[in-house]
């Protein structure tokens, strides 16, 4: 049978069913009670350019959440900040950091390809070589690295040889940058010599897509390289079709499932839930519809920089961001009387449990900046 008919056979899951599927997944339909670290393995990830974003992720996910419970397993090496997926940074388990990394190589090889110009003349390998050297000599800062590589090349573009180093080798980001409450400038050395073990060789992707799916399905195959930042993965899911059931989308996009993995009634409530900028939810799927309402897209985003979110009844409802003397909430359009207490009730807790020591209240504004 092609795909084209199977796809037609298939059935139908409309939005809100796609969206509580992948509530569901996402531990955002009710908090899990399951450590930070395993939260961090089961979602595969969790989307760290800045360094709150994932504490907040987790306390929007986890029962009985405390920062604590992230920076204690950052502190102990158990995760890692790292660029992997989309060439953006993720919070990652140590394991992932070993193994994830390896797989998206090959993206991170092409993206050098944009660079190539300020690169002329560069060894690569001889390169990569050295920034291993004196990265695993003492943690630096990308400066300092950028200043050691111009020694080496002074013709090349220091822009382009910072991002050599980091496309060629798997750099983490040391503590204590990433810790809850700490400081401190970005200083990197390799995944390998922070936790203490070799990088796997590159998997192949299949159990990755396993992995994708119980965290983000049900998806089509563009939604996952959307995720990975990978192309190519057509040949993943075919061989694992017998393993995996099948649904469309209302346009007929054909999309994947693991068979157990939950799909809640569509009705099922979605509590109000105040995520991070550039939460994975929002960033992993070519359509993201299931979550982010026509008529609101473009509206989390202003240039290269993301907005706090807001989820109402499951969907992308407005923005917040933390201020002064309150959290701020402004909703997109009006709330009911019954959704606006859930929102200042989730605020409450939600500022309880992130910054207990401060007198903060809920109150709603209007969102910028």
């Amino acid at each position: 049978m092609t795909t084209k008919a199977r796809t037609s056979t298939a059935p139908v899951l409309g939005t809100r069913a796609l969206g509580r599927a992948t509530l569901a997944r996402q531990l955002l339909l009710r908090r899990a009670s399951m450590s930070a670290e395993a939260a961090v393995a089961h979602l595969v990830g969790l989307q760290a350019q800045n360094v709150k974003p994932p504490y907040y992720a987790l306390a929007a996910r986890l029962e009985g959440f405390t920062p604590d419970d992230l920076s204690g397993p950052m502190a102990e090496r158990r995760t890692a900040r790292l660029v992997t997926l989309r060439s953006t940074i993720h919070t990652h388990t140590a394991d992932d950091c070993l193994t994830l990394r390896p797989l998206v190589q090959a993206a991170r090889d092409r993206e050098l390809g944009n660079f190539r110009k300020g690169l002329v003349g560069v060894d690569l390998d001889r390169l990569a070589v050295l920034a291993r050297e004196l990265v695993e000599a003492e943690p630096r800062t990308m400066g300092e690295l950028r200043e050691a590589l111009l020694a080496e090349w002074p013709g090349a573009d220091p822009q382009a040889l910072s991002v050599a180093a980091r496309c060629r080798l798997p750099l983490v980001q040391v503590t204590p940058r990433g810790l809850w409450g700490r400081s401190g400038q970005v200083r990197l050395t390799t995944a390998e010599h922070w936790l203490g073990r070799p990088a796997r060789p590159a998997p192949a992707p299949d159990d990755t897509v396993l992995r994708y799916l119980a965290a983000f399905g049900p998806a089509s195959v563009k939604d996952m390289q959307t995720w990975a930042g990978l192309t190519r993965l057509r040949d993943a899911f075919e061989r694992l079709r017998p393993r995996l059931v099948t649904f469309r989308s209302v346009d007929g996009t054909e999309l994947f499932d693991l068979p157990d993995a939950p799909r809640p009634d569509p009705d099922t409530p979605a509590p109000p839930r105040f995520l991070p900028e550039f939460d994975n939810l929002l960033l992993s799927h070519a359509d993201r519809a299931r979550v982010v309402p026509p008529a609101y897209k473009g509206r989390t985003w202003k240039k290269n920089q993301a907005y706090r979110v807001l989820l109402v009844d499951g969907f992308v409802a407005g923005l917040w961001k933390p201020a002064d003397d309150a959290l701020v909430v402004e909703p997109f359009d009006r709330l009911t009387g019954t959704s606006r207490d859930e929102v200042v009730a989730e605020g409450e807790r939600m500022l309880a449990t992130m910054h207990p020591d401060a007198a903060y209240g809920v109150r709603f504004g209007t969102v910028r900046g």
